[in-house]
């Protein structure tokens, strides 16, 4: 299969592109500078060198399009109906990468028991209203001939990624603690990478048009996360209120680290039989690069 990957030079992109291109597709992937370029070509990527508008144009060429990119909501949302007009009538692939932010809940660090399959209602996060609209207009396309699937993972863990554990591991540096949020008792349904890439294979060979699918495989509470980086970086743990914490992180990552965002994933498991292989996000305390963070 001809897929173009839109944000294959990203952490989420990147590794479906890889992926794609070792079960044996010919995957092209956008490449808006020529160090883009030149990373795709050392991963033995085709390269389409262009804008968000290269792209659009160049869907003739494709089988499928995975849209993997996160350039802001107003962009995202013309640029996803722009690939849609284009593929209209044509009976292509088009997989939207979203993310469970949509569902996310401001809990200040308390536990939520709210936890979401992929078409259950819930009440959407503001900041990402366009996001959740972007999913709409994909799973609507199905009925213009388009093979289009929506694919929402929890949060992504796994080499490189900027997820909870690392910045929990930031915050040592910052306050001399591993700090949470309140009762730190909010958690994220997790995912490691390579789970991630392996459903997107799943859903390009299997997915049914106009579907969601959740990639979740456990749930890490905050505090826990701080309790394991305390313990490898001999540190102390410490409780932050929400005004604390965006001293730390910013206020952005202080709402992400006090909220909570829980999800299950029963259409990727029973229509698919997709598996998760990683489940537990802990085994990367004590990574280098992590360590490196709390002495930064």
């Amino acid at each position: 299969m001809r897929v173009l990957v839109i944000g294959a030079t990203g952490f989420v992109g990147g590794a479906v592109a890889r992926h794609l291109g070792a079960e044996g597709h010919l995957v092209t992937g956008l490449a808006r500078s020529d160090d883009a370029a030149r990373i795709l070509t050392a991963q033995g990527i085709r390269v389409l060198r262009g804008d968000l508008d290269t792209a659009v144009a160049a869907t003739a060429q494709a089988d499928a399009v995975v849209f993997a990119a996160q350039p802001a909501p107003d962009v995202e949302q013309a640029v996803v109906a722009g690939l849609l007009d284009a593929l209209a009538g044509t009976g292509k692939t088009f997989v939207f990468t979203s993310g469970s932010g949509v569902h996310l809940q401001r809990t200040a660090g308390a536990w939520s028991e709210d936890c979401f399959a992929e078409d259950d209602p819930f009440t959407v996060e503001p900041l990402a209203a366009g996001r959740l609209a972007a999913e709409e207009a994909v799973r609507a396309a199905a009925g213009r001939e388009v093979r289009a699937m929506v694919v929402r993972p929890g949060l992504i863990w796994g080499p490189g990624d900027h997820g909870h554990v690392s910045m929990i591991y930031r915050s040592v540096a910052r306050t001399g603690a591993a700090c949470y949020v309140g009762e730190g008792l909010n958690t994220y349904s997790h995912v490691h990478i390579a789970d991630v890439a392996r459903l997107f294979a799943s859903v390009l060979a299997n997915g049914t048009a106009g579907a969601l699918y959740h990639a979740v495989a456990g749930e890490t509470p905050n505090r826990w996360i701080a309790e394991a980086v305390a313990r490898d970086a001999g540190c102390p743990t410490r409780s932050l209120t929400p005004e604390e914490a965006a001293t730390v992180w910013g206020e952005f990552g202080a709402l992400v680290l006090g909220a909570s965002s829980r999800g299950r994933a029963p259409r990727s498991r029973t229509e698919l039989g997709w598996r998760p292989e990683h489940t537990d996000m802990l085994t990367m305390i004590g990574e280098p690069r992590l360590r490196d963070l709390a002495a930064a």
